[in-house]
């Protein structure tokens, strides 16, 4: 985000508000995220790819690796999104996720 030019202050805000509604507590944000378990990680990618206002977002299983209420969280922002003007590219095996998400759908395989 500073690297776009964005004021420090308000990246530092939009980040804190992303990762609170991701359910990443506090005492996470100063560690290094080698240290994190793999839905934490996956949250943290998915708090850098929205705090941007990309018009288009490119999803591979969002939601594998998170519980029931991450995978909430994870859908409620993505929804957002697409209430925003945001097209979602993804791949989803997930049918419940895909339901929630999908306007439209390619399948590959038999």
């Amino acid at each position: 985000m500073l690297e776009l030019g964005e004021n420090p202050d308000t990246a530092y805000q939009k980040i804190k508000q992303l990762f609170v509604h991701l359910n990443l507590p506090e005492r996470l944000w100063s560690l290094s995220p080698t240290t994190f378990s793999g839905g934490e990680k996956q949250r943290v990618n998915i708090a850098r790819a929205l705090s941007v206002d990309y018009p288009i977002l490119l999803l591979d299983e969002p939601t594998s690796a998170l519980d029931e209420t991450n995978s909430k969280a994870v859908i409620q922002l993505l929804q957002e999104r697409q209430a925003k003007g945001s097209a979602l590219i993804g791949i989803f095996h997930d049918e419940h996720v895909k339901n929630q998400l999908c306007t439209r759908e390619l399948t590959f395989g038999d």
